[in-house]
């Protein structure tokens, strides 16, 4: 990156990846410029509070963040404790944010809705790479306004842009019709959403730690509501990938979820439903009948998508990106993450290098870098960021060698008693798809089971 042009970097994005990303810019005296399209920082995560994480803090806390933090003071969570999405705000993402440094750098209420060239759109080579970045954002005081930066860090995470029902990529039949009947991904049913819930026929549809978290709760509330009924509806032939390792899962927390869900199955509470494709919605007066692709239906009076994610990528269609086909994260990265042969909890670790797009200086970073592969972990994300940093600030060795301390889980995330190991440091070009598949912490799922990570748990 040319610091001659004396602007500032653009990070789209202010929960854990992207307030991390802040804190390596200042480190290295980069100058950040944060837009976070909600009210707060982790804003995001401000919508699952009551989901307890999988891996414990230390895994949860960037080196970068923390050096600021406890330099104003700041007394560090107990290492080994698993927080819920709502201490990870209270207790590190909202005393980050109010640090000077960063809040003086922060524009909460700010959505980016398109990143470019100035001056150019992706057609226009001549120049390109010394031309800044526009970075155009919808302010809370109602105007649009654009931002000239020297380089891009996509931190904006997949939260907003569930997966569809239907059984194509693409939404059901009368899905879109059927939308009042459609909760958000991880509601309150023992809290705050209790009322659309409690004494109603529930239908969760996935198979993955999102659903399992959600079917445990709905248990909970039909043990104080007996008129609760809950419905489960996977489309693969089993349950087994969600029930995971049970005891002999490396993340405790994580094993005796699926435990938990085995036994609930089994004495009945739960209604399984698999193979259940679902093809169609028909909206009712005051429910949802919902069809599978082999003809069967359920009937519901709301239902619980957890299907997982997809990156939103138009506001990035005037920049030259190279995405990988099948998982839309960078073309590097996506034999490393793709669900369809790697279903641990980890990829071997990886920063500026894999990540970079052919127009310099742009990275998507976090869970957004994974593009529709539900296995993002906290603990990556914010490696990923120092290594960006790096690379932007002219430090290619630094960003080259990438280093990740991640724990040893024992088995991994659907696979019941494999384990491997993965090297705590190495270069890029040592990377392969084949190493290092499942050694880490689910940590902070955005899908949430989290810890952003979720082993397939987005799928269904």
């Amino acid at each position: 990156m040319d610091l001659a042009k004396n602007l500032p970097v653009a990070v789209i994005g202010a929960g854990p990846v992207g307030l991390a990303a802040a804190a390596h810019l200042l480190e290295r005296g980069l100058e950040p410029l944060i837009f976070e399209a909600g009210p707060t920082a982790g804003a995001a995560i401000g919508q699952w509070r009551h989901i307890r994480l999988f891996s414990p803090w230390r895994f949860n806390l960037d080196a970068a963040a923390v050096r600021l933090l406890e330099a104003a003071g700041w007394a560090s969570p107990r290492p080994t404790a698993l927080p819920y999405g709502g201490e990870l705000i209270d207790n590190y993402l909202a005393p980050l944010a109010a640090l000077p440094a960063i809040s003086s750098r922060l524009q909460t209420g700010s959505r980016v809705t398109a990143v470019t060239r100035a001056g150019m759109d992706k057609t226009h080579t001549r120049n390109r790479e010394a031309t800044p970045f526009v970075v155009r954002v919808e302010h809370e005081d109602g105007e649009t306004r654009e931002h000239a930066v020297a380089g891009v860090i996509d931190a904006s995470g997949t939260w907003s842009r569930r997966n569809p029902l239907g059984t194509s990529g693409l939404p059901a039949v009368g899905e879109v019709t059927a939308a009042d009947r459609i909760s958000s991904p991880l509601p309150d049913v023992t809290g705050r959403d209790r009322p659309a819930f409690a004494g109603r026929r529930v239908l969760v549809v996935g198979a993955g730690h999102s659903a399992a978290n959600t079917l445990i709760s709905l248990a909970d509330l039909a043990k104080e509501d007996p008129e609760t009924r809950i419905l489960w509806a996977v489309r693969g032939a089993s349950a087994e990938k969600v029930y995971g390792g049970g005891d002999a899962d490396g993340l405790p927390a994580r094993g005796q979820l699926g435990s938990r869900l085995r036994r609930l199955v089994e004495a009945g509470t739960i209604e399984l439903h698999t193979g259940f494709g679902i093809a169609s919605f028909k909206a009712l007066d005051s429910a949802v009948t919902v069809e599978a692709v082999d003809g069967r239906t359920l009937d519901a009076d709301v239902v619980v998508p957890c299907t997982g994610f997809r990156p939103d990528l138009e506001i990035l269609r005037e920049l030259r990106l190279d995405l990988d086909p099948a998982v839309e994260a960078p073309k590097a990265l996506g034999p490393l993450i793709d669900p369809e042969f790697h279903s641990c909890g980890t990829v071997p670790p990886h920063g500026a290098k894999l990540l970079a797009h052919p127009d310099q200086d742009f990275y998507i970073v976090g869970m957004k870098s994974y593009g529709r592969a539900p296995t993002f972990l906290l603990a990556t994300g914010y490696e990923q960021v120092r290594s960006v940093v790096a690379a932007l600030a002219g430090d290619r060795e630094a960003a080259d060698t990438v280093q990740l301390e991640l724990p040893e889980t024992g088995v991994c995330s659907t696979d019941g008693g494999t384990s491997c190991d993965v090297p705590a440091s190495r270069t890029e070009d040592s990377a392969g798809p084949d190493e290092g598949c499942c050694s880490a912490p689910e940590p902070v799922l955005v899908g949430f089971p989290t810890g952003l990570s979720h082993g397939r748990s987005g799928n269904n």
